[in-house]
């Protein structure tokens, strides 16, 4: 009975929609991927600025917060040769430190006086210059003071300090800076801090007390060069240039095809900038390179969907496969006992029936019902056998065989069976050979039926070549049949498997190859096919030649 054609039909739309939802959620995935690594590269250009600005004014602030305090240790008695070796050191570590301006203040004496308070006098005793040149630092004594407008402006902040602060308690941080600092675009003025006695006594010095000898005080003015600053680009792969720019510096270029950003320096570097630029394929080759990552994970997400729906199809297949196979084994197998059945019916009616059956008629219908009857005891007896192999319930029995005898033996029953049949055998150096001779027998039974059920009419032929190799008996069985298609020949093995085609659709079980392969492994053996569609085909079974 035909089978049918729905009932093993596969939802290939299934299979294309999921397919296509898939490449379209990749595609989302990766432009959705990009579209944000992109936005966050963009965004970093914008923050990581402050990192540049960080690094780059480090030894700045390592001067401002360490470097210029060092002038209070010298507690107001610093003098030219020391200050000329404390510029030394400054100038060496600091390179933007152009020049430095050295104040010998005094308080509380009459000499040439730039700033007076009632009683307070601060003056200057001395100004000292100190650069740096090529190779050497030099110093120079300016004699006369003129107008010193540094000077001036920190000797007003040390009167109103001594006048107005509060000597039972320490200044804050920003009394101290507000009064001993004075910082201005491109140059910081600083003078040592005064202690709560000190300015006990300058006060004294403001209500009219004189002194014999005056009080010392140090001021040092540094003169900065900002572009003298060494530029720390930490973020190369954001910022392809990265320059120190007066703040009003604007490019002209600056809307073509670049990005760019700014900050602005702090304190005596105020009227400065980092000015920060990168073409656009620069960020897109970071975008790119960030991307690359993110895109493999995409990928490997995606191609582990595409693995789960091929496991999932791959286990549907195999669910219709079996379902296929039980279809057609129940269908095969019903048509394979409904015609002995029905034959043996008939010839059963005829032998009750009320008319007289001659002797002849008698032994035919006998003969029927015997043939009949073996079939169906030949294939119940392979579905069992094929049963306890897969079971491994039955034991081997080996015994020496004679190689000619046996095949001579099987040659001349199928002779007998299909006159039409050509068969022949070669055996070269094979005498005897240790095996199971009825599971050898049902190998050979089972490739000869085969090759004579499925060869054209005319060209029934079958050659056995008989050879040992390397301890083993090497079987060949080479029929002129209608051969077996490339891409079926690793599925002729399969249990229930049948190639559809002209000479099996009378009904096949597909149990015989599957019978062999399992009685081959069963012996530890193996079992190959070599065939071409419409030149015949050759089955190979090696077996071992145990002695």
């Amino acid at each position: 009975m035909p089978a049918q054609k729905t009932a093993y039909r596969k939802n290939f739309l299934l299979i294309i929609i999921f397919l296509v939802l898939i490449s379209i959620t990749f595609v989302v995935a990766l432009f959705i991927s990009y579209s944000l690594t992109s936005k966050y590269v963009e965004n970093e250009f914008s923050s990581k600025k402050v990192d540049v600005l960080e690094q780059t004014l480090k030894p700045y602030y390592d001067f401002f917060q360490n470097k210029i305090p060092e002038i209070q240790f010298y507690g107001g008695f610093l003098d030219s040769a020391s200050a000329r070796k404390y510029a030394s050191t400054v100038f060496k570590e600091y390179r933007f430190v152009k020049k430095i301006v050295f104040y010998d203040v005094q308080i509380g004496t009459r000499e040439p006086v730039v700033l007076r308070a009632n009683n307070l006098d601060i003056s200057v005793k001395a100004i000292y210059l100190y650069g740096q040149g090529k190779n050497k630092i030099w110093g120079a004594r300016q004699r006369h003071i003129g107008d010193e407008p540094d000077f001036t402006a920190m000797a007003s902040k040390l009167r109103n300090y001594i006048a107005f602060s509060d000597t039972t308690r320490l200044p804050s941080q920003d009394e101290m800076y507000k009064t001993f600092w004075d910082v201005k675009p491109n140059k910081i003025t600083y003078t040592n801090t005064l202690r709560p006695l000190d300015v006990k006594n300058y006060r004294e010095l403001l209500r009219g007390k004189t002194v014999s000898e005056p009080y010392k005080q140090n001021m040092m003015t540094f003169y900065l060069e900002p572009l003298l600053l060494k530029v720390k680009n930490t973020h190369h792969e954001l910022y392809q240039n990265v320059s120190i720019q007066p703040v009003v510096y604007d490019p002209i270029d600056s809307e073509g095809n670049k990005l760019v950003t700014e900050v602005s320096f702090p304190g005596a570097f105020s009227d400065y900038k980092l000015f920060f630029s990168s073409e656009q394929g620069y960020l897109t080759a970071e975008t790119n390179r960030r991307f690359m990552p993110i895109g493999a994970a995409v990928l490997v997400i995606t191609l582990f969907l595409v693995a789960i729906g091929w496991l999932i199809y791959r286990n549907l297949n195999v669910n219709i496969k079996l379902f296929k196979l039980q279809y057609d084994f129940i269908n095969n197998f019903t048509h394979e006992f409904k015609t002995p059945v029905s034959v043996i019916k008939i010839a059963g009616s005829n032998l009750k029936g009320d008319g007289e059956l001659t002797e002849r008629q008698r032994k035919h219908y006998g003969k029927i019902l015997d043939e009949e009857a073996d079939k169906l005891n030949d294939l119940m007896n392979k579905l069992l056998s094929f049963t306890q192999l897969e079971n491994k319930s039955i034991n081997i029995k080996k015994e020496e065989i004679v190689v000619n005898d046996f095949v001579e033996r099987y040659i001349d029953t199928f002779k007998i069976k299909y006159p039409d049949f050509k068969l022949n055998y070669t055996s070269n150096g094979v005498h005897t050979f240790y095996t199971d001779p009825v599971l050898l027998g049902s190998i050979f039974q089972n490739l000869v039926e085969n090759a004579y059920k499925y060869s054209h009419p005319k060209k029934k032929e079958l050659n056995i070549n008989i050879v040992q190799k390397k301890g083993n008996i090497v079987f060949s069985f080479i029929d002129k049949g209608i051969g077996i298609p490339r891409h079926e020949q690793h599925n002729v093995f399969k249990k229930f498997y049948r190639i559809e085609n002209q000479y099996n659709q009378n009904g096949s079980v597909g149990l015989g190859l599957a019978f062999c392969k399992e009685l081959v492994n069963f012996m530890d053996g193996e079992i190959t096919v070599n065939s071409k569609v419409n030149e015949g085909s050759e089955f190979i079974v090696t077996l071992p030649n145990e002695n």
